[in-house]
């Protein structure tokens, strides 16, 4: 993606876990920091969709529905992360990619770690402009061209501790690079964690439908007028679970298990919930410890 640009998902994420705060499932979901870390404009389809509001106008009804979609999808995607950040606690988090996350302000458990969000500098500085409401710790901004920048010098020079465990949560990152990006990080990231760490990976597994669903829901926001979040982020890779496994088993890590979505939700999500949309049908978290 552009490094000029902030992220353009990293909103429509954020919307979405604000859309469902202590909304959908209700005690296993809540996430305060999201409508804060929105601005103004952006909270109005937040609000529609809290109220079931749903606009008669075209443009208005497409927004709703990708914010609405999106908060369903959030749900067990965040929930499990947090549940895999909880079971293993350790001196330092690094969040790649971290857009618009607010783990390290909402999290308690997070309180005696170290956390580090590695992002593109625009992105980051995006970031600031929002957050100055927010109260508690704030996390270590690490600004990274992953282009040019080397993870683990950026890190250093930021105070990161190599011999210490630590924490990666690698989400909502992995469609936007290639395979070649993708096996790069991990490489890096192995190189950088100590005997106990811990990689929770979100990516999106091979799937036809949900590259057609994807086409559709593009194709909508193309006729509605509306800005495409997607337009300078294409998806550029996806995985099978077993050439995941193998990716992180060559660079040292033991895969502790590796979700489906949809799994995840029917534990979580009204049974009403349409499971079968295009992040359902093949988004995926994988959990794993070296």
């Amino acid at each position: 993606m552009p490094e000029q640009r902030a992220s353009q998902t990293a909103v429509l994420v954020c919307q979405g876990r604000a859309a469902a705060h202590q909304r959908l499932a209700a005690g296993r979901f809540a996430d305060p920091t999201a409508l804060a870390l929105l601005r103004d404009e952006e909270r109005v389809t937040v609000e529609q969709v809290r109220a079931g509001h749903r606009p008669a106008d075209w443009s208005g009804r497409v927004g709703y529905e990708m914010v609405a979609r999106c908060a369903e999808m959030m749900v067990p995607r965040t929930v499990a992360i947090d549940e895999a950040l909880r079971e293993r606690r350790t001196p330092q988090v690094v969040i790649l990619g971290a857009g618009l996350d607010g783990r390290a302000w909402r999290m308690p458990e997070l309180t005696d770690s170290d956390v580090y969000e590695v992002d593109q500098s625009a992105s980051q500085q995006d970031k600031r402009d929002r957050a100055g409401a927010l109260e508690g710790k704030p996390p270590t901004f690490v600004p990274v061209d992953f282009g040019r920048d080397r993870l683990g010098d950026a890190l250093a020079a930021s105070g990161f501790r190599g011999a210490e465990p630590t924490t990666w949560v690698w989400e909502g990152v992995v469609p936007y690079l290639t395979r070649e990006q993708a096996a790069g990080t991990v490489q890096q990231v192995a190189s950088l964690s100590a005997a106990g760490s811990r990689l929770i990976v979100n990516y999106q597994a091979r799937s036809a439908s949900a590259r057609f669903g994807r086409f559709v829901v593009q194709t909508m926001v193309k006729f509605s007028d509306r800005p495409n979040p997607w337009a300078a982020e294409p998806w550029r890779s996806a995985w099978t679970p077993k050439q995941m496994a193998r990716l992180l088993e060559r660079h040292g890590f033991t895969m502790i298990r590796d979700d489906h979505l949809r799994a995840l939700a029917a534990g979580m999500l009204n049974a009403n919930t349409d499971t079968n949309t295009t992040s359902f049908r093949s988004g995926r978290v994988a959990v794993a410890d070296i």
